[in-house]
Formats: structure tokens, sequence, C-alpha cells
């Protein structure tokens, strides 16, 4: 496997699929080792992002061991989550370019009165509203390496580049100044949308239907990286999505209407947030829809976010079962 970019961070973990099954591995550079459960001091990964120990795998990155070229290996998803939850509208410039683009036509506003109107409810929003949280299924979660079959009932698949959160101890009703202290790192997710599903057409007062629409097989990309949280800023990482070489999505989540605290207090007040679990935090400007572009087989998206690496993911043609 070749990576367009590595994580800058001292180092990562991945799964490793071996010939006993997964494994969890630890990225230096472009090498990789396999860990034990000793090294870990843990039964397997959930339980050591609990409460993770950076320190000892620090030890472990500095010391000699059965090192391996991290392109000889192959990877999967890098966390196992029992829960994956997903938000909405979660970027200021995004939501005001949809609003911009749906104008009707007997609409009275021009364009730039239409993105100052959905600018100000966006910063009302953000001061007075809360996040919109929806649940994906654990099941989509795939390595990137995975090729993403399309499904042959539509042909209206999108991209979505995401930072996910990875929870680290468990998130109960937390603060938001308590937030971070549960997220045990981050992750890259293309979280991968069939747009003419999402809102039904059978009952339009049913509203959404995330099932259908993000819910196909292997529609999780995920990964390949997990970088610790003490070596990532979510509060300003570049965020690019690549197709077929042209830059599509290009952004910071400096523009998220709800950041990291907000979204990890917020989804923790329903239901406990565990450790492994994946918390989505919202796809920037740039889709499929937008560009008026959608994913067809033999489509390559590489995904990159500052720090995190990168991930490619190839298209291919649904197979006839």
């Amino acid at each position: 496997m070749t990576f367009a970019e590595l994580p800058s961070a001292p180092f990562s973990l991945v799964r490793i699929e071996t010939g006993g099954g997964v494994r969890t591995g630890l990225v230096v550079g472009e090498r990789v080792r396999l860990l034990t459960p000793e090294q870990l001091g843990a039964v397997d990964l959930n339980a050591f992002l609990a409460s993770a120990d950076w320190d000892r795998l620090r030890a472990v990155a500095e010391s000699d061991g059965e090192w391996m070229p991290l392109a000889g290996v192959t990877l999967t998803a890098p966390v196992t989550p029992r829960q994956v939850l997903q938000t909405g509208a979660n970027y200021r410039t995004h939501v005001i370019d949809l609003v911009v683009s749906g104008l009707a036509p007997d609409d009275p506003r021009t364009p730039e009165e239409a993105r100052a109107w959905a600018g100000q409810m966006m910063d009302d929003r953000r001061e007075h509203g809360e996040p919109y949280f929806f649940i994906g299924l654990p099941a989509c979660v795939v390595g990137a390496g995975e090729p993403l079959a399309l499904p042959a009932y539509s042909q209206k698949h999108d991209w979505e580049l995401e930072l996910a959160v990875v929870i680290g101890a468990e998130a109960f009703r937390v603060s938001r100044e308590d937030a971070l202290n549960h997220v045990a790192g981050y992750t890259i997710v293309n979280d991968i949308t069939t747009r003419d599903l999402v809102f039904r057409k059978d009952m339009k007062e049913i509203g959404t239907d995330w099932y259908r629409a993000k819910n196909a097989p292997g529609f999780l990309p995920t990964g390949p990286f997990l970088v610790p949280a003490p070596f990532a800023d979510p509060a300003a990482l570049g965020i690019r999505l690549e197709l077929n070489g042209e830059t599509m999505q290009d952004a910071s989540t400096s523009d998220l209407l709800f950041d990291i605290p907000a979204l990890v207090s917020g989804a923790s007040q329903t239901m406990p947030l565990l450790p492994g679990d994946l918390l989505l935090t919202g796809s920037p400007a740039g889709n499929g829809a937008h560009w008026g572009r959608l994913l067809r087989a033999g489509d390559v998206m590489v995904g990159s976010i500052e720090g995190l690496g990168s991930q490619t993911v190839r298209c291919v043609e649904e197979v006839a079962g």
C-alpha cells in the first residue's frame, strides 16, 4: 500500500490484517511493528483507548524490535467502534453555499442577500443552537484500501470527507470543559452518501432517510491511521479531497460550526460514548452534488487531513449477486 501522506505525529496506530487475524500496529515514519497485549497494557485496542497510556507506546516506538515496511502490510480500519455518530450541517461555509445554490427562481433575494441571510442564520445557530446528530452502522466501517462498490440502485453516490473523533474514556453527559479528556485521537472518514435517497419520496413528512442514504456496505472508509490526541489540534486542520487528481474539497476545521468539545459533549448527553467509538464532525463544501459530478466506477479519491495522513479509496462497480 502506498500513501500520499503519512501522519506527522511521532507515532500513530493502525490495524493490520495478518494470517492469524487483525493485529494492532504502531507506526513510526514508514515503519510499523505489531503490538502485543503486554506492550499495549490491555487485552485489545478498545481496552487500551479507555485509558490510553501514550507514554507506554512512546517507549515502544523508541525501542528496538521487529519493524516492517509500512508499504508491505495490509491495513484495515484503525478502530472497531460499537457506535458511529455523524454530524450534519456543521461547516458554516458549506451550509451557506447550499442555501445560495438552492435559491428558487422566484426568490426575490440576490445571491449576496441570501448569503448574508444564511451567514446570520449560521451564527445564530452557533450561539443558540445544538449540533445535529444521526447514527451510522459500525458494519459500514472498512479500511480505506478496500474497493468501494457503488450500489447499482443509484447513480448519485457522493463523497463527504470528515475529521473523525475516536472516543477514549467513556463519555456520558460530560461538559464541554471536560469533553477533550474523553478523546483518544483522530482519524479520517469518507462518509459516502447516496443523494437521491436522503429524502423520502413516498412520504415527505418523514423527512430524511439516513439509513438508506448512508449505510451501504463499505460506505465509511476509515483511517488508515489513528493519531493520538496529544499530537493533533483539531481546531484548525486542513482537510482536502482530490478526485482523480482534481481538488474538490479544500477547507479547514476552523470553519466548524460546533467544535470538538461541543460535539463530544452534545453527543454524550443521550447515550454513553464508548472507547473506540467514532464521532464524525461533518463535511466541508465541495461535495459532488455541488460540482454536479457524482462518483463513478474507476474514480480514485484521495482524502487528506493535516497531520493525520491520507487515505485512498478506489470506486468499482457493484458485482451482481
